[in-house]
């Protein structure tokens, strides 16, 4: 089977969608991957710290920080994984020079920053993506989901009083399962999760319209999940799914090849099961998305002139 499963249809739509602010970047921890820690190796560092007592379980985040929600108190777990990205963060900082290491030629969330995207979602707690959209000259807007009670009392640059609208210079970047500056806006254990879907699905206002419009009505690119991960399927079936379908457009997925003698039967499968819910999968790495992305975006500019 071939790397990439979109035909020259599918691109020319999401390169005209891209254009025309229809488009928006999905992101998860694999975007990330090289810079910070994976979701597996921070769960290990988690139970064998603090003797999680599990061992099939040991490489599960959610299920790994349940249990010091449980054994310590609800907001260790969200502090611990904090101060672990920012001690890595700060490690790598000190490796490279920015904002040069953001405008390099393969970089993926260069290449994201770089192109017109008004709306940037993401799971990631991280501020990696603002500081790649700041090296481009760019002036972002960082926004959470308010998904519990506390962090709907934090004042929301979509308030009436401001009147932002983001656009590809001013875009905004949506921390769907928080970010950092609040540690209480991180969904990351189980109960995390169910909460997070049972509010969200009380309540949709907890979205805002503009967020809601990107994800019920523009085109959108899932980077760093994976498909087979229960995660990913809650999250699109949970909150993307649920939008009204009739404005929905094709949506693509970037998902790394299975490595092992079931690769084909597994890839036909997955293809097969995210076409149902209109989700075209690209087979390749986030560097081998985005560096063809922006080599065809190139080209499309150039042509539609």
């Amino acid at each position: 089977m071939d790397k990439s499963s979109l035909d020259e249809r599918d691109w020319k739509n999401l390169l005209r969608r891209i254009k025309d602010g229809k488009c928006t970047p999905f992101l998860g921890a694999g975007i990330n991957h090289g810079i910070l820690p994976m979701g597996s190796e921070i769960a290990k560092n988690l139970a064998e710290e603090f003797e999680y007592p599990f061992d099939d379980d040991s490489s599960d985040l959610a299920k790994v920080t349940q249990f010091l929600s449980v054994t310590q108190d609800p907001m260790t777990p969200k502090e611990e994984i904090l101060h672990l990205l920012k001690k890595q963060l700060e490690q790598w900082q000190k490796t490279v020079t920015l904002p040069n290491f953001f405008k390099a030629e393969e970089e993926p969330l260069g290449i994201l920053s770089e192109l017109p995207f008004p709306i940037y979602m993401t799971t990631n707690y991280d501020n990696l993506l603002i500081m790649a959209l700041k090296a481009w000259q760019k002036d972002p807007k960082r926004e959470l989901c308010r998904w519990n009670k506390y962090v709907k009392e934090i004042s929301s640059v979509f308030d009436s009083i401001s009147g932002f609208d983001p656009t590809p210079a001013n875009p905004v970047v949506f921390h769907l399962h928080g970010h950092d500056e609040v540690p209480e806006s991180l969904v990351l254990t189980e109960d995390d999760y169910i909460n997070f879907l049972v509010n969200i699905s009380r309540e949709q206002n907890l979205l805002p319209p503009r967020i809601h419009e990107a994800l019920a009505g523009t085109s959108l690119i899932f980077i760093g999940y994976r498909l087979a991960d229960w995660d990913f399927r809650v999250l699109f079936r949970g909150l993307v799914d649920s939008m009204e379908s009739s404005l929905r457009r094709i949506s693509v997925a970037v998902q790394l090849p299975p490595d092992n003698t079931e690769q084909s039967a597994q890839q036909k499968y997955l293809t097969e099961y995210f076409g149902n819910i209109k989700v075209q999968v690209y087979w390749g790495t986030a560097r081998d998305f985005t560096n063809e992305l922006r080599d065809r975006w190139k080209e499309f500019i150039k042509n539609d002139q």
